[in-house]
């Protein structure tokens, strides 16, 4: 988890009521929003392997993040415990781009998209022809969206956060038609999933979609059914 003061509502991947199994949390000390969204500070990376550590040794299945950010860490926390790592939802950006034929484009809307570089990119497999692929919309210029997530406000107004998501959204889709997918990188928007889809009818991608997808692999369970 980041060092930050940001309200978690269900659907979020700070909120543990958002999940149908157990999860854990762990504050990275030092990972301030400044720190991760805005430098990816390679100064915090040992913070990063020693909050991954304690969790393995507190004996959980896998490793994830609450900032795609994090995906500049993704590499050293990875080498450093033996349970799967997936501190970015931007790593499904190469598996969602192989869904989508080649005239499309898939739009990933970002906490920040001025400290979106190659710095966080490269790490998570975003290079090249797939880097060309991707239209970037930043959030930091909607009001309510950046007195939240980037100035920690402390108050967080659901209808209106959501209106500014999906106003995003819609707008990305108008200047870019060929769009065929979303991606949300911020681990706050998936509560904003469901409205983003039934605004561009598309399919949408987030992380809680990927943690789940992970905790299927981790801890399996059978089927039931008849034959």
């Amino acid at each position: 988890m980041l060092d930050c003061h940001i309200p978690f509502v269900p659907g979020d991947v700070g909120n543990a009521s958002t999940y149908d199994f157990p999860v854990l949390f762990q504050k990275v000390q030092g990972a301030t929003g400044d720190a991760v969204i805005t430098r990816q500070d390679p100064a915090i990376t040992p913070y990063f392997v020693d909050a991954a550590r304690l969790l393995e040794a507190q004996g959980v299945r896998a490793i994830t993040g609450d900032c795609a950010y994090m995906g500049a860490y993704q590499a050293a926390v990875a080498e450093a415990v033996e349970v799967p790592v997936f501190l970015s939802s931007l790593m499904q950006v190469p598996l969602v781009a192989s869904m989508l034929g080649r005239h499309q484009k898939l739009a990933v809307l970002v906490a920040n998209g001025s400290t979106v570089s190659d710095r966080l990119l490269a790490p998570v497999g975003i290079t090249g022809d797939l880097r060309d692929r991707l239209v970037i919309r930043g959030l930091e210029d909607k009001e309510h969206f950046r007195s939240v997530i980037l100035d920690e406000s402390g108050e967080l107004d659901f209808p209106r956060m959501e209106s500014e998501v999906v106003e995003s959204a819609t707008q990305v889709l108008k200047d870019e038609p060929t769009v065929g997918a979303f991606l949300l990188e911020c681990s706050d928007l998936p509560p904003y999933s469901l409205a983003i889809h039934r605004a561009t009818g598309l399919p949408v991608f987030d992380w809680i979609g990927f943690i789940n997808y992970v905790h299927h692999a981790v801890v399996p369970h059978p089927y039931q059914g008849f034959f």
